[in-house]
């Protein structure tokens, strides 16, 4: 699957992402980048990057990187467990981008460090790690069994 392809498909207008603007630019083995823009939807009343924003963006390339990884896709998928990120310097406007490279890649969980970086700069903004839960599919009906 194309990062285009799952662009559309995954941060369609109707989801988290598709509302923060994220956009998938790369995908490699083990590794996924995607870039959201950083504006007024995504301030806090500083005028800042929220937090919240940039934790739904690292969870976001994780799971979506996590799901890729599946040996069968059409028959697990990928959610989240865990997340802690750091918040390390602060962005106004512009984009940020995220790389997500797996950590491991195990039969039930897997673990993810998502780095977070002002475009322009190329400044670390945010380091994250997420932890996902491989869960079994319904074969009848595609949702968690």
């Amino acid at each position: 699957m194309t990062a285009a392809d799952l662009t559309a498909r995954m941060c369609a207008p109707t989801t988290l992402g598709g509302t923060l603007g994220i956009e998938i630019t790369a995908v490699g083995e083990r590794t996924m980048t995607a870039r959201m823009p950083v504006g007024p939807p995504v301030h806090q009343p500083m005028g800042l990057l929220h937090g919240g924003a940039s934790v739904a963006l690292a969870e976001t390339v994780g799971s979506l990187a996590g799901w890729l990884a599946l040996p069968d896709p059409t028959r697990q998928a990928c959610v989240g467990l865990e997340i802690n990120a750091n918040h390390l310097r602060p962005v106004r406007d512009g984009f940020v981008t995220a790389r997500a490279e797996a950590v491991h890649i195990g039969r039930r969980t897997q673990v993810w460090e998502i780095r977070i970086a002002d475009e322009a700069t190329g400044a670390l903004v945010c380091i994250s790690r997420l932890t996902l839960a491989v869960i079994d599919l319904d074969p009848a009906t595609g949702r968690p069994a």
